[in-house]
C-alpha cells in the first residue's frame, strides 16, 4: 500500500495544490483589504463633504443606469441599491485582482527575475485604469475628483502590498 500525502502536486508548476490554494486565499484576503481601504477612504471623503455613500452611488449610477442623473450630481439622491451593487462588484473585482497578484507573486518567489515584471505590470495596470477612467468616465470624474480616485487606489494598493509583503517573506526582486 502506498502512503497518501495531504497535498497533491501540480506537475506543471511543481507546487502542491495546498500551496496554490494558500496563494489564492492570500489573494482574496489582500483583495478584501484593498477594497475595504478604498471604500473607507471614500466614506470618509463623502462624510466630510456631507454626503455619505455618494461615491458608490455615483459609480453605480454610471455603471448600471448609463449615467442617468449624473448631469447634475450635486442634486442626485443617494441610491442604497446602487451603493450595495457597486460595493459588491468592487469587492469582487478586488478579490480577483488580489488572487491574480498573489499567484504572480508566488511565481516571482520561485523565479526572482520575474518580480520586477510583476511590479511593472501592476504599475501599468494602475495607470491604465486611470487612463480608461479619464477616457470613458467623464461624468463620474465630474462628480468625483480624479486626485481622490488616485489617492484611494494608491491607498488600496499600499494596503495590499503590505499584506503581500508579509505573506511572501522570501520574495526577492531582481531586474
Amino acid at each position: 500500500m502506498t502512503g497518501q500525502t495531504d497535498s497533491l502536486v501540480d506537475p506543471r508548476a511543481g507546487t502542491s495544490m495546498s500551496d496554490v490554494a494558500r496563494l489564492y486565499q492570500d489573494g482574496v484576503i489582500a483583495g478584501v483589504l484593498g477594497a475595504a481601504t478604498i471604500a473607507v477612504w471614500f466614506l470618509i471623503l463623502d462624510s466630510i463633504n456631507g454626503r455619505p455613500l455618494f461615491t458608490p452611488s455615483v459609480i453605480g449610477t454610471a455603471l448600471f443606469r448609463s449615467g442617468q442623473g449624473l448631469d447634475s450630481p450635486e442634486t442626485m439622491p443617494i441610491s442604497f441599491d446602487m451603493v450595495l451593487v457597486t460595493t459588491w462588484l468592487h469587492f469582487l473585482v478586488f478579490t480577483v485582482v488580489g488572487g491574480a497578484a498573489s499567484r504572480l507573486l508566488g511565481f516571482a518567489e520561485e523565479r526572482p527575475n520575474l518580480g520586477f515584471g510583476v511590479i511593472l505590470l501592476f504599475v501599468v495596470f494602475e495607470f491604465g485604469f486611470l487612463a480608461v477612467a479619464v477616457a470613458f468616465a467623464q461624468p463620474v470624474l465630474h462628480a468625483l475628483t480624479w486626485p481622490a480616485i488616485l489617492i484611494g487606489n494608491l491607498l488600496a494598493a499600499s494596503a495590499m502590498a503590505v499584506y503581500f509583503w508579509r505573506r511572501h517573506p522570501n520574495l526577492k526582486i531582481e531586474p
